[in-house]
């Protein structure tokens, strides 16, 4: 097998023994990436390396299993569904926190909708369903068609997302004419259709990428963009703020910068919070007011964890932004710092809860 590094033999027990997946790319990304002079910074995105031998973690880092309510569709946030529409990805990413699922026939996504939707029908709360897998796009527009069909007669819904890493891998798909007509069907329904985009480096915003967002944009489109902090690719503060300044320019709203999690064979990218924390402070100091719109999140079991700051007392300050008690949502609360920890488990005394 081919890593970064060089050639390796291994067996297929020794890859399923560390959760390696295999290297699967599309021919315009790998051809795209070899072109942007960025290939050093992005082929870790896609190319196996063997540092995933020794990357430790679990494949469940924000307690999935535990919030599924129907097979196939989670409940973690009250106003959130998210639907798991598929297990296939046009790429296979490296630092995947969904490698359990990706790539191999999965039976944790949906099959049926009829079901899900009862359960959606039945709680009032939920404002909003996001589409993700795998990627949706991965989909035909008719199967995503038939998706719409269980969820638009849902009156309490007010915006379909789709989150995607396609406008990146494949930006062709979006040509298709009938998506066209599928995000106005949306609309038509009086919901917001919404596609959150994953561009984790300015090297990956290509042409094809930019013309398919401003046609759709033209058709109501809202795009926002979610980034991982990868060591290797984009812990910088220059590639970042470049980044969500081009994000910013094509019409996509830098929504979420997530720290990378422990996932085990991924684990690796993990960036500490200290150096994190000045590369994001540095990126803001690059950024206007109307660029900066990006929470630094971290994606826990107990919630999305707003990381804030390190402070001269050595606590990390953190706010929950989301969580799976609402009393949490909007509270700042600390721990002790720990040279190097890169996640909350790492930090381990309990909560100090500021007012």
């Amino acid at each position: 097998m081919n890593f970064i590094e060089g050639q390796r033999t291994v067996t297929d027990d020794e890859l399923q023994a560390n959760d390696i997946t295999r290297y699967h790319v599309t021919r315009f990304y790998r051809e795209h990436i070899t072109n942007s002079g960025y290939y050093d910074q992005l082929k870790h995105i896609v190319e196996p390396s063997l540092d995933e031998f020794g990357s430790p973690g679990n494949l469940d880092t924000s307690g999935e299993h535990d919030n599924t309510v129907v097979p196939g569709f989670q409940h973690k946030y009250p106003r959130t569904g998210l639907l798991l529409v598929t297990d296939k990805c046009a790429s296979y990413c490296r630092y995947c926190f969904r490698k359990r699922i990706v790539g191999k026939d999965s039976d944790e996504t949906a099959v049926d909708f009829e079901k899900i939707a009862e359960y959606i029908r039945r709680h009032l709360e939920m404002t909003n369903v996001l589409l993700s897998g795998g990627d949706p796009f991965m989909l035909s527009t008719a199967k995503l068609n038939r998706i719409l069909d269980h969820l638009l007669p849902l009156q309490h819904l007010e915006s379909i997302r789709f989150g995607t890493k396609m406008i990146a891998y494949e930006p062709k798909r979006f040509e298709d004419p009938a998506l066209v007509t599928l995000f106005e069907r949306i609309q038509s329904a009086g919901k917001a259709a919404v596609v959150v985009t994953h561009f984790d480096h300015i090297g990956e915003i290509s042409a094809d990428a930019d013309r398919n967002i401003h046609l759709l944009r033209e058709h109501g489109v809202q795009f926002l963009n979610q980034s991982v902090l990868l060591g290797k690719v984009n812990d910088s503060v220059e590639i970042l703020a470049a980044t969500f300044a081009k994000c910013h320019q094509i019409g996509v709203r830098p929504y979420y910068l997530f720290q990378g999690r422990p996932v085990k064979g991924a684990s690796h990218f993990q960036v500490p919070f200290r150096r994190a924390l000045e590369i994001v402070h540095g990126a803001n100091h690059r950024l206007s007011g109307i660029q900066k719109t990006f929470k630094y999140i971290m994606s826990h079991y107990t919630g999305k964890i707003e990381i804030l700051d390190l402070g001269a007392d050595g606590r990390l300050y953190m706010r929950y932004h989301h969580s799976t008690g609402t009393e949490k949502i909007g509270k700042i609360f600390s721990r002790p710092y720990s040279e190097g920890a890169c996640w909350l488990d790492e930090l381990r005394d309990a909560p100090t809860n500021l007012v």
